[in-house]
Formats: C-alpha cells, structure tokens, sequence
C-alpha cells in the first residue's frame, strides 16, 4: 500500500513556493523524496534562503528565479530545469495573489494584475510543463485553487473570479489531457495559520473568532495539513483521479454554519 503513495526520485516544481503553504507543500512532497524545485520572482535571496532551509531539513532543493507570467522566462526555466535536474514529474501551480478592495474602488490593472498570475500563470506553465509529460506519458499537475473557487466575500472579486476560473481550467486541463496518462487536479485550501494571518489569529478579533465559529473543525488549519493531499495528488494514488478540487477546509464547505449562540 506505501507505494502507491511514493514518490521518492521524483522532480517537483512548486511555484511561489518561498515561504507560506508553497513552502509547507514543498517540505512535505521533500519528505516523502520528491526532489524540489523552488520558484519565486521577488529576489533571489529568497530563494536560495529557501532551498537552504529546505536543504537543512535533508530535503533535495534547488531553485530558480522566472515570472510565471511571462511566457518567454517559463519556457526558458522549464528548459534548463529538465536538462540541469530532470524531467518534471510533478508541477504544483501555486503562485498567486489577492487584493483585498471592493469592486467599486478597484482598479481594472489591480483586477487584471490577479488574474494574470492567479490563473494565466497557471495555463502558461501548465502549457509548457505538460508538453514532457505528455511527451513521456505521465505527469500530475496541482492547481492550488481556493475555497473562494466556490464562494464569494466581500473586496477579494478579482481573486474570487481567477480561483473560479482556475477551478474550471484544472477540468478542462484534465479533459484534454487525462488520455495522456497526466493527472490534473486541484486543491482548494481552507483558512491557515501562516505568517500573514498572525495578526489576526488572535482571541477576540472579529476574523479569528468568525474564521473558528465557521470552521466545523472550530480552528485554523495547519500549513502541514496539505502535504497529505499533496502527496496523494503527486503519486500513483491518485492515477484515476483527474479534474477534481479536493478542498482542505477543516469542513468550511460542508456546511451553512451555525447560529452566533450555538455552542
């Protein structure tokens, strides 16, 4: 049973996986064996800060800077990663942004800004990453979608509509690549204790307090909560799982929620 999970020797490109729940899904796939390519654009410091924590935790990293919306850098990246460290066996699509304004204040280059890189950026490494999968006949691409692929709040639109339309690109990826033998599915995650919802992870803030009574698992997920499913999409596990959102939401969307006195 073990080795329908393994994926030990196999390349894992992470984009945006410098810090927050890239990080964690790539600590955990490292692991599990999987050779980890970090990605990031912001500085190069970062990355190879990165891959040295990575590496100090036993972990096989190594990293490159691209623009995962910029196709000319993608294509380039993609080429000297499967010539320098081989051929990508897993791409996790990670990489995103949100901006938090309602619509009636938003600018349409801040829209248009998140959707580029929450769900163009998605298509184009996709694109170029599946064409050696396709090629060899065997590949599993995670697109990190979001519960927001299935509600809305108030002042995140832009994220809302790319994690939607990210949802129904991962079924169309699926639908004209599954016959290939490429597995390509989604993971919705729920609400997570990272470094940038500390501050509001304390008793008594509004969101803290909204975010436990919402969640029928009454607390805020784990970064280490997705490397089950992580790993589960990335290994023979899930051969026969294809356009699927598998959402780790401590139970968010399994129910309508529960009235402010209910204990």
């Amino acid at each position: 049973m073990t080795n329908l999970f393994d994926i030990k020797g196999k390349v894992a490109l992470i984009t945006g996986s410098t810090h927050g729940l890239g990080m964690a899904m790539a600590k955990g796939l490292g692991e599990a064996g999987a050779t980890i390519v970090v990605n990031g654009n912001s500085s190069q410091q970062k990355i190879d800060d990165a891959v040295q924590l990575l590496k100090s935790e036993g972990i096989n990293a190594v990293g490159y800077k691209f623009n995962v919306t910029e196709e000319k850098e993608v294509i380039e990246a993609v080429r000297k990663i499967e010539s320098e460290v081989g051929p990508i066996d897993i791409l996790i699509n990670n990489a995103g942004i949100i901006k938090r304004i309602p619509m009636l204040e938003m600018e349409v280059a801040d829209f248009r800004e998140v959707v580029d890189i929450d769900l163009v950026s998605p298509f184009i490494v996709s694109k170029h990453v599946a064409k050696g999968m396709i090629e060899r006949r065997q590949g599993k691409i995670i697109n990190i979608c979001s519960m927001m692929s299935e509600l809305g709040r108030s002042t995140v639109s832009a994220y809302a509509a790319a994690k939607g339309g990210l949802k129904m690109l991962t079924k169309n990826m699926a639908t004209e690549w599954a016959k290939y033998n490429v597995q390509i599915n989604g993971i919705g995650p729920g609400y997570f204790a990272t470094e940038q919802t500390k501050p509001i992870r304390v008793d008594g803030h509004p969101f803290n307090d909204f975010i436990i009574g919402r969640t029928p698992a009454a607390k805020w997920g784990d970064p280490s909560d997705l490397a089950g499913a992580a790993i589960f999409l990335s290994s023979k596990a899930s051969d026969f799982v294809n356009g699927h959102i598998l959402y780790v939401d401590g139970g968010i969307l399994a129910t309508i929620g529960k009235p402010a006195n209910e204990e």
